[in-house]
């Protein structure tokens, strides 16, 4: 098994930095920007810099996903943005839930701009947002989604949309996707481990066995239950987390020859199935 407990998840790739020049450069022509975050880790999933880089533009925040965290949990998060005067929807971009507010938030984060363009007779000119997110929460199903044609690529990978492209989400509204960008540095080793769970860190340029041993420690803490249940695996309160991999991978019958256990298959199942939300609704933090 790797050395887990030492390895730090990093990832900056040359195309991070020309991103966030380009979202810099981009505020210019849009009037407010919607983030998209994860609904299970959505302070990990939203990138530190971007409150700094939009500066005083009004932001709309997306937890997507929100069909596979706790909804309690996503409901103090919603609560937690009112109060810093963001609003927040849950949704599901691929499936459409929660979008049906998508419309009504648009309009209240930019009541002054509407009201602004009466002024200048103006009425009806359509809002631009410029949508931002870091890799892998769902900007390209979003887009789908609110466009209502495939035009904006998708695929469960990190980093598949590499330039800017302006899509029309009816109802007066526009969107600007940009690529999704992180940062330079994860300072807390903890926001990188997350954000490899969920997979906006690209497998290759990490090991998928120390993340799915982070995975498990984590769950045998906050949410053993989901273990048990999934696996069908019990008494693993007092095992190292590479132990609870290898009860699975022999749980699931992951050998190869001498009666070894293929724990980078246990690790692939383990990490796919909790991205797939297969282990149950779960929020990996709290507001």
């Amino acid at each position: 098994m790797p050395d887990f407990q030492k390895q730090n998840v990093q990832w900056f790739p040359g195309h991070m930095a020309k991103t966030r020049r380009l979202i810099k450069e981009s505020l210019k022509l849009v009037d407010g920007v919607i983030e998209i975050v994860d609904a299970r880790i959505p302070r990990s999933s939203s990138n530190p810099e971007l409150s700094q880089i939009i500066n005083k533009k009004p932001k709309i925040v997306l937890l997507n996903k929100c069909d596979m965290a706790d909804s309690k949990v996503t409901d103090l998060w919603i609560k937690y943005y009112a109060k810093k005067g963001v609003t927040a929807i849950a949704v599901d971009c691929k499936t459409g839930k929660g979008l049906n507010k998508f419309q009504s938030a648009c309009e209240k984060a930019l009541s002054s701009v509407i009201e602004r363009n009466k002024e200048k007779g103006m009425e009806g000119k359509p809002l631009r947002f410029m949508v931002v997110g870091i890799p892998n929460t769902g900007k390209s199903s979003f887009i789908n989604r609110m466009a209502g044609k495939y035009k904006a690529v998708v695929a469960d990978r990190a980093g598949v949309t590499k330039s800017n492209q302006w899509f029309s989400a009816g109802k007066g509204i526009e969107l600007l996707d940009t690529p999704g960008v992180l940062w330079p540095k994860f300072e807390d080793r903890e926001v990188g481990d997350k954000l490899a769970f969920i997979g906006s860190v690209k497998d290759e340029v990490t090991d998928i066995e120390t993340i799915a041993c982070r995975l498990l420690e984590t769950l045998s803490k906050s949410r053993p239950e989901m273990i048990e249940q999934r696996y069908k695996i019990t008494d693993f309160e007092d095992k190292q987390s590479w132990e609870i991999l290898e009860l699975i991978g022999r749980k699931r019958g992951f050998l190869i020859k001498g009666g070894e256990i293929d724990t980078l298959r246990a690790a692939t199942a383990v990490c796919d199935e909790f991205r797939g939300g297969k282990l149950g609704k779960i929020s990996l933090e709290l507001p």
